[in-house]
């Protein structure tokens, strides 16, 4: 699934990667967007063009609670718990409805270098059960999905110079490779024959190399850059 990333060459490709994931995870729409530090945007997704040019028209980015609402976390955010109370909140959400948005999304916040701030969302038209269903079998796989899109836009920016990266040592590329699999961190400890308290020190280690916010984060910088293989 990987692969159609791994070789976008250019920003352009990066729509024909997202529409690719929407059909795997077989959701109404995914959406990319990020916003520079210098107020650079670029964004890919599969909205209708109509809700994406309404959007723009009304300066809906002032008051979409899902922008407002993620600008302050660094989790992913189901929508359902943001606030939606306020009488701008619910017209907005009505119209994104009427335009094939769905009622139901899931969004990852994502932050990189020099203020940039980003989004990576799915949405879908369905009822609680079923999307809470979704959300916690393909949690994982959103968020590695998101960081690592967001670390490929990144390197395919223009004029942006390389990050320089540092080796991982053996045992961090093996504990990172095996949290990439789905090993849990007791797996990964008992298979590397490890204490879980000595996996933990390779993670932040690799963590704090890859400039990673997080574990998944790190994972997804190590897969991007070529240090781990799946």
């Amino acid at each position: 699934m990987f692969r159609a990333l791994e070789g976008a060459s250019e920003l352009s490709d990066l729509q024909q990667v997202i529409e690719t994931f929407r059909d795997h995870f077989r959701v109404d729409h995914m959406v990319y967007h990020w916003v520079s530090g210098a107020g650079d945007q670029y964004g890919c997704g599969t909205y209708a063009q109509d809700w994406v040019q309404l959007y723009l028209e009304r300066d809906f980015l002032r008051i979409d609670p899902v922008i407002q609402g993620c600008y302050q976390h660094f989790h992913p955010v189901d929508w359902k718990r943001l606030d939606w109370s306020g009488r701008a909140a619910r017209d907005f959400l009505r119209e994104a409805i009427a335009h094939g948005v769905g009622n139901q999304g899931y969004s990852v916040p994502l932050r990189g270098p020099n203020g940039q701030f980003a989004l990576f969302t799915v949405t879908h038209n369905c009822e609680d059960e079923t999307w809470a269903r979704f959300t916690e079998t393909h949690r994982r796989d959103l968020i590695l999905i998101a960081h690592y899109f967001n670390q490929k836009a990144l390197e395919l920016e223009p004029d942006r110079k390389p990050e320089p990266a540092q080796p991982l040592s053996p045992r961090e590329v093996d504990a990172m490779t095996l949290l990439a699999m789905g090993y849990s961190r007791a797996q990964v400890a008992q298979t590397l024959s490890i204490s879980e308290h000595t996996l933990r020190v390779y993670v932040e280690s690799a963590r704090f190399k890859l400039g990673a916010m997080n574990t998944v984060h790190a994972v997804a910088r190590a897969l991007s850059r070529g240090l781990i293989v799946i």
